[in-house]
C-alpha cells in the first residue's frame, strides 16, 4: 500500500490526488491535508465572486474527495500542528500544493501606508477568507489606482465598479458587498509599465467591461500602436487589444452617464506612494518601451490623486521551514516537481504564479508519474493512522469532508436571495457549523 499526503486543498492538489488513484487504483490512500477548515483553495477565495461557472470546477473535486481512498485533512497547520519532516516519516511520497497565496511585495517608497492592498489580501476579503475578513479598504474616496495589467487587475478593476444588482448570483461576501454599495468611487486607474500590446488580459474579462452599468472603460487612442501591429499577435492577444481599441472609440457622450471611470494608464510606472499617515497620491513615471520591449523610465513624473493603491503585480508561495525555497521565483526549490527524496511540489508551488486553473491538470499528473517511479510498491509506512495518532496528541481538531459538508449546507441556507451560498469568514464558526 502506497501512502501519499498532499498538503493544499485547491486545483493542483486535487488534480494529483486524481491522478494518484488513476495511477495506483485501490493500492494508494491519499490525505489531502489544508490549514483551513474548507476545501478548495484558489476556487473559494481566488476565482471572482461573479464567476460561478468558473467556481463549478469544485464538483470534480468534490467527487475525488468522496472516493475511499482519498480524505480531506482540514484545520491542520503544516509548520505548526505537524513538520515537513514528520510527514515524511508518515508517508512514502508528501506532495506541497500550497498554491502562491501571499503577495509579491510592491518594493516602492510609501507601499507600506495604509489604504495600500496586495491583490491576494483585497481579493481575500470580499471573497470572505479568514485571513482578511477585517480589513476596511477605504471605500470613501473618489479615486482607487490599481497597479498591474493582469486578470486580476481586471477582477478588482470590475468588482468596485459593479452595482448591488449586478452582484446577484454571485457570492461575494455580504461585508463586502455592503461597503462597495456604499462606496464614493468615481474613478478606478490601472496602471501598466508597457503598453496595449504586452498586457496579459485575456478577451473575456476585458470584454466584461464594456458592460458594467455604473461604469465605463477608457482607453486614450494615442496610446494604441498601430493597426496593422496587430497582425503580429496571436489570436487571444489580438481580440484582447480589439477591445482595447473598442473602449477608445467610447463616445463622451456616452460616457457622461455613467458614474464611474476606468482610466487604463499604460507607459505608466509607480514610483512612490505618499500621504500622511495613510495614502493620498501615487507619484508615476511616464515610461516607454526598448528594442526588447522592456519599460525605460522617461524622467516625464505626473501625481494621481487616490485614496486607496491595490497591487496586482503577482504572488508567491509562502516557504515552509526546512523547505529548500527560490526565493527570486517565489516557488519551492525544484527539478520537474522532486524537492528532496519523498518530497514533491505541484501547480504554482513548482511552477510560480502562471498558467490557469486547467493548468494544474497536466500538473498534477506528471507529479504522480514521478511519485511512481520514485516510491514503488510503498515503503510499509504508518500513513493515515500515524498522522491521526500524532494530531490526537496534539489536541488539533481536525475537519473531514463530512464536515465540510455540513458547512456548505450552512453557507447555502443562510444566503441572500439570489446568491448561492454566504460564507463564514471566521475559523470558529466554519468547525462550530461542521460540528
Amino acid at each position: 500500500m502506497r501512502h501519499i499526503a498532499i498538503i493544499g486543498s485547491g486545483p493542483a492538489g486535487y488534480y494529483s490526488a486524481e491522478a494518484a488513484q488513476k495511477k495506483f487504483g485501490s493500492d494508494v490512500r491519499i490525505d489531502i491535508i489544508d490549514r483551513l477548515p474548507v476545501p478548495f483553495g484558489l476556487i473559494r477565495f481566488g476565482v471572482a465572486p461573479d464567476h460561478q461557472s468558473i467556481k463549478a470546477v469544485s464538483g470534480r473535486y468534490e467527487k475525488v474527495a468522496l472516493s475511499d481512498n482519498v480524505r480531506f485533512v482540514g484545520n491542520v497547520t503544516v509548520g505548526k500542528d505537524v513538520s515537513v519532516d514528520e510527514l515524511q516519516t508518515i508517508y512514502d511520497a508528501v506532495i506541497l500544493a500550497t498554491g502562491a497565496p501571499n503577495d509579491r511585495k510592491l518594493d516602492i517608497a510609501g507601499g507600506d501606508l495604509p489604504g495600500v492592498f496586495g491583490s491576494a489580501a483585497f481579493v481575500g476579503w470580499y471573497n470572505g477568507h479568514p485571513d482578511f475578513a477585517d480589513i476596511e479598504p477605504p471605500l470613501g474616496g473618489r479615486h482607487v489606482v490599481i497597479i498591474g495589467n493582469g486578470n486580476v487587475a481586471l477582477d478588482v478593476a470590475r468588482i468596485l465598479s459593479k452595482t448591488r444588482a449586478e452582484f446577484g448570483g454571485s457570492d461575494i461576501v455580504s461585508h463586502a458587498l455592503d461597503m462597495l454599495d456604499h462606496s464614493k468611487l468615481e474613478d478606478i486607474t490601472i496602471l501598466g509599465r508597457r503598453g496595449p500590446h504586452q498586457i496579459a488580459m485575456t478577451p473575456k474579462e476585458l470584454g466584461e467591461l464594456g458592460h458594467l452599468q455604473r461604469a465605463t472603460p477608457r482607453v486614450e487612442p494615442d496610446d494604441l500602436p498601430d493597426l496593422g501591429d496587430d497582425a503580429l499577435l496571436e489570436p487571444g492577444m489580438r481580440k484582447s487589444v480589439t477591445h482595447l481599441r473598442e473602449f477608445a472609440a467610447i463616445p463622451e457622450a456616452y460616457r457622461a452617464d455613467k458614474d464611474i471611470n476606468i482610466n487604463f494608464d499604460f507607459y505608466a510606472a509607480p514610483v512612490r506612494i505618499e500621504g500622511n499617515g495613510a495614502v493620498e497620491r501615487i507619484i508615476v513615471e511616464r515610461t516607454r518601451l526598448d528594442d526588447q520591449y522592456r519599460s525605460i523610465g522617461t524622467g516625464e513624473i505626473y501625481t494621481i490623486d487616490c485614496a486607496m493603491v491595490i497591487s496586482c503585480i503577482g504572488y508567491q508561495t509562502p516557504s515552509i521551514e526546512g523547505v529548500p525555497y527560490e526565493h527570486g521565483r517565489g516557488r519551492f526549490a525544484n527539478v520537474e516537481g522532486r524537492i528532496l527524496p519523498g518530497l514533491y511540489c505541484v501547480g504554482w508551488a513548482r511552477r510560480g504564479p502562471s498558467g490557469t486553473i486547467g493548468t494544474n491538470r497536466p500538473d498534477g499528473y506528471s507529479i504522480i508519474d514521478i511519485v511512481a517511479d520514485d516510491i514503488g510498491d510503498g515503503a510499509g509506512k504508518a500513513g493515515r493512522p500515524g498522522l491521526d495518532t500524532l494530531l490526537e496528541k496534539r489536541g488539533v481538531q481536525v475537519v473531514k469532508f463530512s464536515d465540510w459538508k455540513k458547512i456548505e449546507e450552512a453557507e447555502t441556507a443562510r444566503a441572500r436571495d439570489g446568491a448561492p451560498r454566504e460564507k463564514f469568514v471566521r475559523i470558529e464558526d466554519m468547525i462550530a457549523a461542521g460540528g
